[in-house]
């Protein structure tokens, strides 16, 4: 027996006896079970997760939208986004240069008043960029249970140097506070704390404890006068209400089917398997230990390995920290029925478009699934859109 399965099999026995499926809701709502005041702290995190943010609360200079809903509204709050934000790196000698001198990674589309009446316009890519690419939000639901995943849940699927010689080599991604990633198209965030500090400066310019200084024009410094507010802008009790909408968002439960529904669900369960899509979607991850009952030892139907994985030269793109072009973190497709927009970079506006821009790691299931007959296309979509 192999250590990789093993280690699988030790994760597994330890708490099958105990584990419980996650808790599921309509989309948009907070997990079932949660206490009185984690409940209270949900609506809280929410209405201010939809509040617009003005100058004077700290917004800005520059940023993409005035509010997190902006970005995570469909089919609710804490949804995917309709826009796409435009990030740019370099990759060059086999290193990701994150742009810093020139302003970062993520480029604002919008200015304050204050900037504008300066003659200051937003920030272009700068000329040495290797890649440019536009970006959609994901959506958040069910994310609190991810965040709850041990990490070695998540170690012990990983293979490198694909030691079992079955063409799929998935490995950890790095966070930028340091750790695992498991967040992010580049699983770039270990926490969700990080996660959403680093959407609040980098989408909307409001600093915290872990980002206190604003974001650079182009790498250069802000002008005197154009930022209202001390530093910083957002304070422990907004972060908090913000990290609790987020991580108390429920999986969305599935739509009741038929019978004849379920029969073809159920076909396109074993197609989606038959294709080996499970190596990288893995079916099932289990929560650890925790006081929240909701969190506690649940079976999560995530499907995903949380690793990063290369899809091919077919999708070089933008590097991170930790990640190279064509690496991506496995999209969990737990609530993709309710996606308009899929793919890593919500290029793709169909699962088969999706299932067809697979390449590298993943190129011999999606050529499995072009051979694949209109019918068992059809069940595997229909298997998918239940998640």
């Amino acid at each position: 027996m192999s250590r990789r399965i093993g280690l699988l099999l030790l994760i597994v026995l330890a708490g099958c006896e105990r584990a419980r499926p996650a808790p599921v809701a309509v989309a948009g709502a907070p997990l079932p079970g949660l206490s009185r005041e984690q409940q209270a702290q949900f609506a809280a995190g929410r209405e201010l997760f939809h509040h617009a943010f003005t100058p004077a609360e700290g917004v800005g200079p520059t940023l993409n939208e005035f509010r997190c809903s902006s970005c995570h509204d469909l089919p609710t709050l804490g949804g995917q986004g309709a826009d796409f934000a435009r990030k740019a790196t370099r990759f060059a000698d086999g290193r990701c240069d994150l742009l810093v001198e020139s302003g970062g990674d993520l480029f604002q589309t919008q200015v304050t008043e204050e900037l504008r009446a300066r003659g200051i316009q937003p920030e272009a890519v700068p000329s040495n960029a290797t890649a440019v690419a536009l970006v959609s939000a994901p959506a958040l639901y069910g994310i609190g249970l991810v965040e709850a995943i041990p990490e070695q849940a998540i170690l012990s699927r990983a293979d490198p140097e694909d030691r079992d010689r079955d063409g799929i080599s998935g490995r950890a991604g790095t966070a930028v506070e340091g750790g695992l990633g498991r967040f992010g198209r580049k699983a770039t965030f270990r926490t969700l704390k990080h996660f959403v500090e680093g959407a609040a400066i980098g989408e909307m310019g409001l600093t915290s404890a872990a980002y206190p200084a604003e974001e650079s024009i182009g790498g250069q410094p802000l002008p005197d006068g154009v930022d209202g507010r001390a530093e910083p802008e957002l304070d422990t009790t907004q972060i908090n209400l913000l990290k609790a909408f987020v991580r108390f968002l429920a999986v969305p439960a599935p739509d009741t089917a038929t019978a004849a529904a379920r029969d073809s669900i159920n076909v396109g369960r074993k197609v989606f398997t038959r294709l080996a899509c499970d190596r990288c979607h893995t079916p099932e991850m289990q929560t650890g230990p925790s006081e929240i009952d909701a969190f506690d030892r649940r079976r999560l139907q995530l499907y995903s390995d949380l690793l990063l994985h290369d899809l091919g030269p077919e999708n070089l793109s933008i590097c991170a920290q930790g990640a190279g072009p064509s690496e991506w973190r496995t999209t969990p497709l737990m609530g993709v029925g309710l996606r308009i927009r899929m793919w890593h970079d919500g290029r793709a506006h169909s699962l088969e478009a999706a299932i067809r821009a697979h390449g590298g790691e993943a190129a011999a299931s999606r050529d499995k699934f072009i051979v694949l007959s209109d019918l068992e296309k059809l069940q595997l979509i229909r298997f998918l859109r239940s998640l």
